[in-house]
């Protein structure tokens, strides 16, 4: 069998399979949080998927439900760009961090924008400062949704924003 370009490949599984393929490292966007771009690390050895957040504050709405406004420098090195979300929280779980580290972290349900397709997913809020990402995608979030190729990197482009349905 002749090889094929990563590229090639990507095209051949997405019509194949309805799947998104992934590289290691994509461009997504969080449109419910107006993060309209964002560098994410696709880590199938992370359950949950998390954001980078340098400052929280839970709080409960006028309904009584938990809540949590929150800070994200999206880009990194770039500490001038400060996009404040709000977002209701959906559970709070100990996670374990490729450190073995555990830390209680608040979760949170937003919709994730890969390319032109986009599902909802799960994710934690942690401060990232240190880590070259300030996003990692879990497995569960590509569970059903993608396939990594790990040799290659943005096969998704650009996310597409529109109004989502």
């Amino acid at each position: 069998m002749p090889t094929q370009t990563a590229e090639i490949h990507a095209e051949n599984i997405a019509i194949s399979t309805k799947l998104v393929p992934l590289g290691w490292r994509e461009w997504v966007a969080l449109p419910e949080l107006d993060i309209p771009r964002i560098k994410a690390k696709v880590d199938t050895g992370a359950r949950t998927s998390c954001l980078h957040t340098f400052r929280m504050e839970p709080y409960t709405d006028e309904a009584g439900k938990p809540r949590v406004k929150f800070w994200v420098h999206p880009v990194q090195h770039d500490l001038h760009q400060v996009v404040e979300c709000d977002a209701a929280v959906i559970d709070e779980r100990m996670v374990s961090d490729s450190g073995g580290h555990r830390e209680q972290r608040l979760v949170i349900q937003t919709t994730l924008l890969v390319g032109e397709s986009h599902w909802p997913i799960e994710m934690t809020l942690t401060n990232r400062d240190s880590m070259r990402f300030r996003m990692l995608i879990g497995r569960t979030a590509m569970a059903g949704n993608s396939v990594v190729l790990p040799e290659s990197s943005y096969l998704a482009g650009e996310p597409v924003l529109r109004t989502l349905k």
